[in-house]
């Protein structure tokens, strides 16, 4: 079967396509620079037909924050041939479903159909990267859809408005510190010319990516994206330059009372590398951080501010490694009853001060490899959530080998590599803290 699939990929023009019949994944490019993903899965007569564009809200021009959002929701407005809303009539009459999502290094759509509906789908995405017409007609209602959203989202979740106040403060310069749906006066001034001129600069094949998953081959995932993608010429997108975030100088902190708050909470998030092409050893390293000290109720944190000391409600870490500029390390306490915002920070200092000085342990470092690799298993069992990973590990500047050999990096690391990562990241004199909180709490 190997050797049959080889000899086909070799017959393919141009030969340009990589197969790995371990992963089942295949990539190829096309000549108008659309980069194709083939994920096979023949468990079941279904699949799923993604478009990544390497564009997304950290691209928003300057003083016109959420256009990359605010046309995310316009592509579904018509084109030459379809109607505002046809596109999803059409997908729902053929049994699939589809969506949409921004995020600050890209803008995805995906369709979940029968195997047999790919060509269909191809078609109407293919339609819509060159097609799309917008008058004001339709994006006036549009606009006060997306400006509905940010009240509900902001203006109704202490938290939402929170990480938002908090991420504005951890970046100083670089757009990651706006926030995806855009600031609630810029949104209202974003018209038609302003969405077809980011569609007509970003929305092209040489600045996308094709992922096809599931009960299909390459040979038929080629042929039709030959057929209705190919003719779409490239539009010699820039190369993607943003604003670089200053080298923090200071410690900085966030407060934010509001009276629906019953449950204070703090996060402290410290600037961190993401993962890079060729080179994952550090960010593995920082991931397994992550783990080791907020992976549940066996965590470092837990046991040490839950069970032991008895100050903490809950805990946990995160990790933003999938990022195509730095992000951040961060971690969060909700204190217990009796318990100050000022005290658990202080308890907290002290567990990762201890975390430092003594180091991980190997064996629950094993153990956790050990839960990692099988969230892994159960999480690439589905083929949306395969076609993700890929998506957005591409969008950010990794490639298919680097998404490949991560549990390798995984699971090579030490406890001396945590143990470096940890001093790395963990410089309270360029951290920012963030406090929510009620009214009475006296801060």
């Amino acid at each position: 079967m190997l050797a049959m699939l080889l000899a086909a990929l070799l017959a393919l023009s141009p030969p340009a396509a990589r197969a790995d019949s371990a992963s089942g994944v295949t990539d190829f490019t096309l000549d108008n620079g659309l980069q194709v993903l083939v994920i096979e899965d023949h468990r079941a007569p279904v699949l799923t037909h993604m478009v990544w564009y390497r564009v997304g809200a950290a691209d928003d021009p300057r003083g016109k924050s959420g256009l990359a959002h605010f046309l995310e929701h316009l592509m579904f407005k018509g084109t030459d041939e379809l109607e505002p809303g046809e596109f999803s009539r059409i997908v729902e009459a053929n049994g699939g479903q589809d969506n949409a999502f921004t995020s600050w290094d890209f803008t995805g759509y995906f369709q979940r159909v029968a195997a047999d509906r790919l060509e269909l789908v191809m078609q109407l995405e293919a339609d819509r990267m060159q097609d799309l017409q917008l008058t004001e007609a339709v994006v006036a209602p549009e606009r006060d859809v997306v400006l509905e959203e940010r009240g509900n989202r902001v203006g109704n979740d202490p938290g939402e408005a929170f990480g938002e106040q908090r991420r504005a403060v951890e970046f100083l310069h670089h757009p990651y510190g706006t926030p995806i749906i855009g600031w609630r006066h810029e949104i209202a001034e974003l018209d038609a010319a302003d969405a077809i001129a980011f569609y007509r600069r970003h929305y092209a094949p040489d600045n996308a990516i094709l992922i096809v998953a599931g009960d299909t081959t390459p040979d038929e995932v080629r042929r039709l994206a030959e057929t209705y993608y190919g003719p779409i010429p490239p539009a010699g997108t820039p190369p993607r330059v943003r604003p670089r975030e200053p080298e923090p100088l200071s410690e900085r902190r966030v407060i934010l009372r509001d009276p629906r708050v019953s449950q204070p909470y703090l996060v402290r998030t410290y600037p961190a590398p993401p993962r890079r092409a060729g080179d994952q050893a550090e960010a593995a390293a920082l991931a397994m951080l992550a783990e080791l000290l907020g992976g549940g109720v066996t965590g470092h944190l837990a046991t040490s501010l839950q069970f032991e000391q008895k100050v903490a409600l809950g805990t946990g870490a995160f990790y933003d490694d999938v990022s195509l500029d730095p992000r951040q390390f961060g971690i969060y306490v909700a204190p217990a009853d009796g318990v100050t915002l000022e005290q658990a920070e202080a308890r907290l200092d002290q567990a990762l001060a201890e975390f430092i000085e003594r180091g991980p342990d190997p064996a629950h470092l094993e153990r956790v490899k050990t839960q990692v690799r099988a969230a892994q298993i159960y999480a690439l069992d589905r083929q949306e959530s395969r076609a993700r990973l890929y998506g957005r590990a591409l969008t950010a500047g990794l490639t298919v080998a680097d998404v490949q050999s991560w549990p390798a990096a995984l699971d090579a690391v030490t406890p001396q590599d945590v143990t470096a990562a940890a001093r790395l990241v963990f410089d309270r004199s360029v951290s920012v803290t963030g406090y929510l909180t009620g009214v009475d709490e006296g801060l």
